[in-house]
């Protein structure tokens, strides 16, 4: 049996697939195999596929676009490795990733089923070299969460505390994924932190403290849809969420903060404002918020008066949460 089988759904990224693909050959990892599952693509990425003359490289094609959950679902059922370590078509991983993640793993017991490890976004120029500096004096102060284990980290990721980033930083037991049933093809977003959940129902997940993971900041999801597919992921782990809010964790909160930054970043003011009134943010948050807010003025521009309600419903909620 093959060691890894790494799965890559693609979709008309001819341009940084073969980045993708290279990170998994290059591997200090031998024993493995890489499962591309090209989702119907229209540009060129046969002919990335086709120039790839080595064994352990399998595309498999879907006839038309069917989405990235079923493309990663193809793939689960192709892959013929022991584990499964599923990487998007536009990152990259470090060359170590996947030596790392089996050792974290050599010493414990069967009940461990998986790991992951951290990942960082590429991003380059002033712009980006300020939200990293930014995103990086914001985390010092955060209490450190569970990172480790099997009930312990189902609460930290419902509370998004914790992001096991599946669709590139996840390793995890062949015959697990299956059993879980693979990706929630319905879902849009949150789809990574669901399938973990269904992961850790099986057994518990390690963590490699290292960024062994590139990642593209390609965009997000309309609001609209980040919307339906938080108020799906909370109704399915409803039982859950009130456990883990009854021992303290901020679980919808955290997604009313989620829905009101992609809300401001739509430059939907006054619907951010209504999301955000319902987050318990705390102030170390606001930065975030702010950044976003200024995305949305850019892109849709608002009357004098409009910006100045934003303004004032934002304070209060400021002065709201400060106070407790």
């Amino acid at each position: 049996m093959t060691r890894v089988s790494v799965i890559i759904p693609t979709y008309n990224r001819a341009a940084t697939l073969p980045i993708a693909i290279d990170s998994a050959l290059e591997q200090t990892v031998d024993d493995l195999e890489v499962v591309v599952v090209d989702d119907g693509s229209t540009d060129d990425t046969d002919s990335v596929l086709a120039a790839y003359d080595d064994p352990r490289v399998r595309p498999v094609v879907h006839a038309t676009n069917r989405g990235a959950n079923v493309a990663r679902n193809t793939g689960l059922e192709y892959a013929r490795g022991e584990y499964v370590a599923f990487l998007d078509s536009d990152d990259e991983w470090h060359p170590e990733k996947l030596e790392r993640q089996l050792a974290a793993l050599e010493d414990r017991s069967s009940d461990w089923v998986g790991t992951y490890c951290d990942s960082a976004y590429d991003l380059s120029g002033t712009t980006g070299r300020l939200r990293s500096t930014a995103a990086a004096v914001l985390a010092r102060g955060d209490d450190e969460p569970t990172r480790e284990g099997n009930e312990e980290l189902i609460g930290e990721i419902l509370a998004d505390n914790v992001q096991p980033g599946a669709g590139s930083t996840l390793l995890v037991r062949t015959e697990v994924a299956r059993d879980a049933g693979g990706f929630d093809e319905d879902l849009d977003r949150f789809q990574d932190p669901e399938f973990c959940l269904r992961v850790l129902e099986q057994g518990k997940l390690a963590y490699v403290d290292e960024v062994l993971v590139r990642r593209e900041d390609t965009g997000h999801p309309s609001a609209a849809v980040v919307a339906n597919a938080s108020e799906r992921y909370r109704s399915a782990y409803a039982a859950e969420i009130d456990r883990f809010e009854d021992r303290g964790y901020e679980i919808r909160s955290s997604h009313e903060l989620v829905l009101a930054k992609r809300y401001f970043a739509a430059g939907r003011f006054l619907r951010g404002a209504w999301h955000f009134r319902k987050a318990a943010a705390s102030p170390r948050a606001y930065p975030g918020v702010g950044w976003v807010a200024g995305v949305g003025v850019r892109r849709r521009p608002r009357p004098v008066v409009a910006t100045l309600v934003v303004l004032l419903v934002a304070t209060a909620v400021g002065r709201r949460v400060l106070s407790r």
